[in-house]
């Protein structure tokens, strides 16, 4: 069984495809029963639109694999801490775990709902995986965009 390490440092290359496409270096995958059941990126500039977060975009692939709508024995491993967008998409899925990297005290959902857990009461989550990394990929993303 592989650790949330492991599995975060397959998000964080799922994050540097979506660097390599000039994107928000944003990387997620869901994992059930030790197996990856989907895996995403940011696509906004892409598909040119603003709910194509690596987030909902596994979330729709992970859905689609497994013919439901609910992922209660799923975890998500996500490179930045979920938006309000992608909380409310994360809490109707009724995932069993999240798992995220860097800390977002910008755009997290933390902003909008203060100490107020935005996510279903099962939920497990576990912040700060790999976050030096996770954190250093945005950095050095928004260094380049500003040159």
């Amino acid at each position: 069984m592989k650790s949330d390490i492991e599995y975060m440092q397959m998000a964080l290359t799922e994050a540097q495809k979506a660097f390599d496409k000039e994107e928000v270096p944003v990387g997620a995958i869901v994992v059930m029963q030790d197996k990856i059941i989907a895996k995403a990126h940011n696509q906004v500039e892409l598909l040119n639109d603003c709910t194509a977060h690596a987030e909902i975009m596994a979330l729709t692939t992970a859905f689609q694999f497994l013919g439901s709508k609910y992922l209660p024995e799923a975890t998500l491993y996500v490179t930045l801490e979920p938006c309000l967008m992608c909380s409310g998409a994360l809490y109707w899925s009724k995932i069993g775990r999240i798992v995220f990297g860097a800390y977002d005290d910008k755009n997290s959902y933390r902003k909008s709902t203060g100490t107020n857990n935005p996510f279903h009461p099962k939920t497990e989550i576990i912040g700060g995986v790999l976050e030096e990394e996770c954190s250093q990929l945005m950095k050095t993303f928004f260094v380049k965009l500003r040159r």
